[in-house]
C-alpha cells in the first residue's frame, strides 16, 4: 500500500543544480517571514533575475534548498528547484517546467 506522497520526496534524486551553476528565477519570490531584515510579504526576488547556486542544503529530508546568491541585490536566497532554470542547460527544461506549462526556457 502506497501513501502516493512518496513521489514527492525529491532528495531521493541528485541535485538539480550545482554550487557555482547560473541560474534564472522562474517566479517572483516574497518574504514568507523568514529573510531577516525585510517585511513579510516584501519582494525578495523578481521573475527573470539572475543569480548563482552558492550551496544546497536540505527541507524535512524531503527537498533540496538551493542558497542562490543574486549579485545585484548582494543577498542570498533558499530557493525551490520549481522557482529557478539554468542558463548553463537553457535548452533543457526541467519536468517541473514542463509540467507546469512553462513557456519561458531559455536564456536571454
Amino acid at each position: 500500500m502506497s501513501l502516493g506522497r512518496e513521489q514527492d520526496i525529491e532528495i531521493r534524486t541528485p541535485p538539480r543544480f550545482m554550487p557555482g551553476e547560473r541560474v534564472r528565477a522562474t517566479r517572483h519570490i516574497k518574504n514568507d517571514g523568514t529573510y531577516p531584515g525585510k517585511e513579510i510579504g516584501e519582494n525578495l526576488v523578481r521573475k527573470g533575475d539572475e543569480g548563482y547556486v552558492r550551496d544546497i542544503g536540505t527541507f524535512l529530508q524531503q527537498f533540496y534548498i538551493y542558497a542562490v546568491e543574486w549579485i545585484d541585490r548582494g543577498t542570498v536566497v533558499g530557493m525551490r528547484a520549481r522557482e529557478l532554470m539554468s542558463l548553463e542547460t537553457a535548452g533543457i527544461r526541467c519536468s517541473a517546467e514542463i509540467g507546469a506549462g512553462f513557456d519561458e526556457g531559455t536564456a536571454r
